[in-house]
């Protein structure tokens, strides 16, 4: 029973193995070989685009949050397209209609947002 078990999953059972081997070595090399000295640059603010600060209840401008959601709303209709394109010959004209529908909310209301100027970057 138990030689039955190795010969089927040994292969993956090894791949597992060199999988974690090398992904520690690698988190371990580049512990040890990567420079220690950051320069400016790198202790620059980044992603957000604000200084550090130390007072977290000071106010900042909002529309670093609205491009955020306006990314994850067209960030999730690409994730229901392709499983829609890949069904289409299947699931019909009411599958098809639905995805229009949808479709055609997300782009009134992107046009909404894009009339209220919530894409300006000024």
């Amino acid at each position: 029973m138990l030689a039955d078990f190795l010969k089927d999953y040994f292969p993956i059972i090894l791949f597992l193995i060199i999988a974690l081997g090398l992904s520690f070595a690698f988190v371990i090399l580049n512990f040890l070989l990567s420079p220690k000295k950051p320069d400016p640059e790198k202790l620059s603010a980044y992603e957000c685009g604000f200084e550090p600060f130390n007072d977290s209840r000071m106010e900042f401008d909002v529309r670093f949050y609205l491009v955020a959601i306006l990314f994850i709303i067209f960030d999730l209709e690409i994730a229901f397209l392709f499983p829609w394109a890949i069904t289409l010959g299947k699931i019909g004209l009411l599958g098809f209609t639905s995805m229009m529908i949808f479709l055609f909310i997300l782009t009134v209301g992107f046009i909404y947002e894009w009339k209220k100027g919530a894409l300006d970057w000024e």
